[in-house]
């Protein structure tokens, strides 16, 4: 079998007896250079100790036939000692050898399921992680449609604030108005005055003083008329100041509202940025 890195933390290896191919995740690169090098290593060893007993079982059958065809009984005896000897020291070797490597192998099995373990763990943790950074994407989401629909209600106070300064504008022509009504006022009042002092200096003059009646009464009615307006004005003025602070209560409240979504959003963004950083 062939260990190959297909990746920077992947490798596989293919058993074609077994017609399998076998995958492993790693954490870092260096774990599996490391992997690689002792999968090297304990194939190496393997290949050594089988080359080792098929050298040592093809010298035990020359020696065994040279022996026959060629010597006694007394010289199989004699050669067949040291060669025992040796081919059981060697035997021993590769004994040794072959446990080393089982050992290896068991420690790398070990190791491997560690591996595996912890690469599930990893796979488990990404998958918490994806679906964390889906979970704040929608909140995300909801928080920007939140924030438009602020922005909308700010757009539309700031019409309503411009409505006010308009009514604003409008009181103030109103109170003008009121001014020269009651600058007005006053005239007709020091004209009546003259008439009634006329009236009262000139009784002989009766035509003069129906006259002067006529224009007091017009005058009265004048009077009357222009005091209606005012009375009209000035309702007109309460209405504007109470719905002027009407709209000034509906924006504090909405600014309050507003700072606390505010509020909201940044502590969702320093949300972000911790979970960007532990990413």
């Amino acid at each position: 079998m062939t260990f190959t890195k297909t990746s920077q933390k992947f490798g596989q290896w293919a058993d074609s007896r077994a017609n399998t191919v076998f995958g492993l995740g790693f954490s870092s690169e260096q774990h599996l250079t490391k992997f690689a090098e002792k999968f090297q290593e304990v194939k190496e060893a393997a290949k050594l100790a089988r080359d080792k007993s098929q050298e040592k079982i093809e010298t035990s059958s020359n020696h065994s036939q040279a022996s026959s065809v060629n010597g006694t009984d007394d010289e199989k005896a004699s050669h067949a000692g040291p060669a025992d000897t040796h081919l059981k020291s060697e035997n021993d070797k590769l004994k040794i050898a072959l446990t080393q490597s089982a050992a290896n192998v068991k420690k790398w099995e070990i190791e491997l399921q560690t591996l595996r373990e912890s690469n599930a763990r990893l796979s488990t943790a990404l998958q918490e992680s994806a679906a964390s950074v889906e979970q704040w994407k929608r909140q995300f989401s909801i928080c920007r449609d939140e924030n438009d629909r602020l922005r909308n209600k700010i757009d539309e106070l700031e019409e309503q604030c411009s409505e006010i300064n308009r009514e604003k504008e409008r009181n103030t022509q109103l109170k003008r108005r009121i001014e020269d009504l009651e600058s007005e006022l006053r005239e007709k009042e020091t004209e009546l005055k003259d008439l009634r002092k006329q009236s009262e200096i000139i009784p002989q003059l009766m035509s003069e003083c129906e006259y002067v009646s006529e224009k007091l009464e017009a005058a009265e009615r004048d009077n009357q008329n222009l005091e209606d307006k005012v009375r009209s004005l000035k309702t007109d003025i309460e209405e504007s100041k109470y719905r002027q602070r009407h709209l000034k209560v509906e924006l504090k409240s909405f600014l309050e509202v507003l700072d606390g979504k505010i509020d909201d959003l940044h502590d969702f963004r320093r949300g972000l940025s911790k979970l960007g950083a532990d990413s």
